[in-house]
């Protein structure tokens, strides 16, 4: 197999090496599902993505998400860092400011704003819906959430995109302090067919006004440093209950502080459209040599 461009990639950081991890093969095109497949076990990254050429001429490129276990439709963090890579190797130039990224959930806008390391990329998040609230929405739920105060608006299930269970906490400080029985966050993703938990609070700090942290035992992970499509849901969940609130309009997330990370996304809302995104860093850039499965 031919040498191709490889990126590893810092997704949403608020400082250097705070954000999520990313790989990036840049050019996927003679690799099969099982190559794929296979390099992304390797990696072992929460998630590997695979650029192509698109197959819709809609779309400016299209990208293909694995798990170390599986492929995914779509992702948030994935889909805002592919972006940064398809930029940096000159795969394709936005359009009136966006860029038409083609995977397994369709063809999706990303906004780019700015350029150079202070270009920030906002992918529009699906549409979501309010499944269920309260903290008997599921047997398991107020077990779940057991050791933690909660906040202003009740639990809820919202799905769109990715299917998640939402709770807000009741401060900052309990939010960042807490050690959740991970065992019952599985429990709960598998019986409602969900990613897990993503726990918020709201915060008067300067830089942000949500913290956040994600749980998505679902699909095998204890605890996610940022997350693109969890905090989109967030967003449409603010949104729908409060919205004249302080935040329908927007706001910044502190994540990942907890597991030694510092990211910081960033939520547009604009005419009940949410755009989640920030910064992406290259960390590597290098060739990569693969001989397959």
């Amino acid at each position: 197999m031919k040498p191709i461009r490889y990126m590893h990639l810092d997704v949403f950081a608020a400082s250097p090496g705070g954000g999520n991890h990313l790989g990036v093969v840049t050019d996927a095109t003679d690799w099969s599902d099982a190559q794929m497949q296979r390099y992304a076990h390797w990696t072992d990254l929460v998630e590997t993505t695979f650029l192509l050429p698109p197959s819709d001429t809609k779309a400016s490129y299209k990208v293909r998400i694995f798990t170390p276990q599986k492929e995914i439709a779509f992702a948030g963090h994935p889909s805002v860092g592919s972006a940064h890579a398809v930029l940096e190797c000159g795969l394709a130039e936005p359009k009136d400011g966006v860029l038409w990224q083609e995977c397994g959930a369709g063809i999706l806008p990303i906004r780019v704003e700015g350029s150079g390391p202070q270009r920030k990329l906002l992918l529009l998040s699906p549409e979501a819906r309010v499944v269920k609230t309260g903290l008997h929405a599921h047997p398991l739920l107020a077990a779940t959430l057991d050791g933690i105060g909660l906040g202003k608006l009740p639990p809820a299930l919202v799905d769109g995109g990715r299917r998640w269970w939402l709770a807000e906490c009741a401060d900052e400080a309990s939010l960042r302090a807490w050690k959740p029985d991970h065992s019952a966050i599985g429990a709960l993703a598998v019986a409602s067919g969900s990613m897990g938990l993503c726990a918020f609070a709201r915060s008067s700090h300067p830089d942000y006004q949500l913290v956040v942290r994600a749980f998505p035992s679902g699909v095998g992970i204890v605890e996610d440093p940022a997350s693109g499509a969890a905090n989109g849901l967030i967003a449409a969940y603010l949104l729908h209950a409060e919205p004249e609130g302080p935040l329908a309009g927007g706001y910044s997330v502190s994540q990942g502080r907890e597991m030694g990370h510092d990211a910081l996304l960033i939520a547009h809302i604009v005419n009940g459209s949410i755009w989640i995104g920030g910064l992406t860093n290259t960390v590597i850039d290098g060739t990569l040599h693969w001989n397959g499965v």
